[in-house]
């Protein structure tokens, strides 16, 4: 909901006018405007759903070809370049979002669009075809901020698990992040700003984690070496889909979107970690050593697969993801990323090398299970892996940053680049071993 009398900085575009001549003709003999204008729409809100390049243009080129037109187009993360040719007439056409996020309901009403296609849409006028996306467009979040509030609480508890930590963090990390995260979908309901959702919801979540541990410390005389996992309270501002789609994308040498979704999470990552930083230093914080658990291997393995299974269900929901899709990324995320912590501790693998065969399984299982179920791949896998993104590491790498300990910083900051890279390639090879038409240079 915008305020009254706001001036919009982007126009909107009045898509049914392309249709105007065209009313009641079937799409495929219309003008090579009209075309145009469902294939540019089309791809405008799979960009709008967090999809990147590599899918938008694949969905627009299967949409010309269908209209018996070509299409190319330059893609970055927020706006679409793109050329029509019929023979006879070229229409070229810039389209921008006002903003990005993630939206796999609408992301797989679009696939099933684009699918329909050859059998069903393109038997339709332009302005049906409109009207058809006009429906697709108004699918707005499947959850309320209080759900989604819910989700990231039991995500980020159940990461706060994964990284080490006892009861304590996960309960306060569960506040922590389920306040910070329905203020942000409030504000994000509103329209505000990047910035401003980031800074007030990470300060939020981190206030609320302290104040649960003060606390606890006062009624029940907990330690305050529990205080270690404060940071967990904002894991759920990770970027997960535009981080990982940066490197599918450059995989596919679509460079301008590939470099401008990795920047755009950096800029997240960047906000929110500096915010918890300053946060921490006002409130006494250090980024400490948890208090290692004392659990047998057979039950740290089944206690693994649970928190990974309700993590990734978690951030799952926050994509917008429907029930029963949440539950399939679960479950691949589950193994995969247990199969990658019990990699860790228990060979000589290195982190790196562990998370490339988590994300590795993970991305081959998502390919198998999307020939059966239909779903977007990517709706499966971004969620089945966002887990093993290493915010802590990155976390740790600012605060040491900020306090000139440059030496520790690097190493933190390394440690996480190789993981993150590890978990771009492990995606990628799994999509090229599953997916022959990626697979090659086309």
């Amino acid at each position: 909901m915008y305020p009254k009398n706001i001036a919009f900085n982007h126009m909107n575009i009045y898509w049914h006018d392309y249709a105007a001549q065209a009313k009641d003709i079937p799409i495929t003999a219309s003008n090579l405007i009209a075309k145009s204008s469902i294939i540019g729409r089309v791809g405008l809100m799979l960009l709008s759903c967090g999809t990147g390049a590599w899918r938008v243009r694949s969905s627009m080129n299967t949409l010309a070809e269908n209209l018996g037109i070509t299409c190319t187009a330059n893609i970055g993360l927020l706006s679409i370049d793109y050329t029509c040719f019929d023979g006879k007439e070229c229409f070229s056409q810039s389209l921008c979002l006002t903003n990005t996020g993630v939206n796999t309901a609408k992301l797989n009403a679009l696939e099933k669009f684009i699918a329909e296609f050859s059998t069903r849409n393109k038997y339709l006028s332009a302005e049906e075809l409109h009207s058809a996306l006009d429906k697709i467009a108004d699918i707005k979040g499947l959850y309320s901020p209080a759900f989604l509030g819910l989700a990231a609480a039991f995500a980020c508890s159940a990461f706060t698990f994964l990284l080490g930590g006892g009861l304590v963090e996960m309960i306060c990390a569960f506040l922590g992040a389920g306040c910070g995260n329905y203020l942000r979908s409030k504000l994000l309901a509103r329209h505000l700003t990047l910035f401003l959702c980031i800074v007030v919801s990470v300060t939020l979540a981190c206030l609320v984690y302290v104040c649960a541990l003060r606390c606890a410390e006062n009624l029940f005389s907990i330690s305050a070496q529990h205080e270690a996992g404060y940071i967990c309270a904002m894991l759920f501002i990770i970027p997960g889909f535009p981080f990982i789609t940066s490197g599918i994308d450059m995989a596919k040498l679509d460079m301008r979107s590939g470099l401008e979704r990795l920047f755009y999470s950096i800029v997240i990552i960047g906000v929110a970690t500096i915010t918890a930083w300053v946060m921490a230093s006002v409130l006494g914080l250090k980024p400490i050593e948890f208090t290692p658990l004392a659990l047998s291997p057979g039950v740290l393995l089944i206690l693994r697969f649970i928190a990974s299974f309700i993590g990734v269900f978690g951030f799952s929901i926050m994509f917008n993801s429907p029930v029963f899709l949440a539950l399939a990324a679960a479950m691949i995320g589950a193994g995969a990323n247990t199969l990658r912590l019990e990699l860790i501790e228990f060979t000589t693998i290195t982190p790196a090398a562990a998370t490339f065969i988590g994300a590795l399984t993970a991305g081959i299982l998502a390919s198998v299970l999307k020939k059966h179920l239909g779903y977007p791949r990517i709706a499966i896998t971004v969620p089945s892996v966002v887990i093993m993104v290493p915010g802590l590491y990155l976390y740790r790498a600012v605060y040491n940053l900020g306090t000139m300990s440059l030496m520790t910083a690097a190493e933190w900051f390394a440690s996480a680049m190789l993981i993150i890279v590890a978990l771009q390639l492990g995606l990628i090879f799994a999509r090229i071993i599953t997916d022959k038409a990626f697979r090659y240079c086309t």
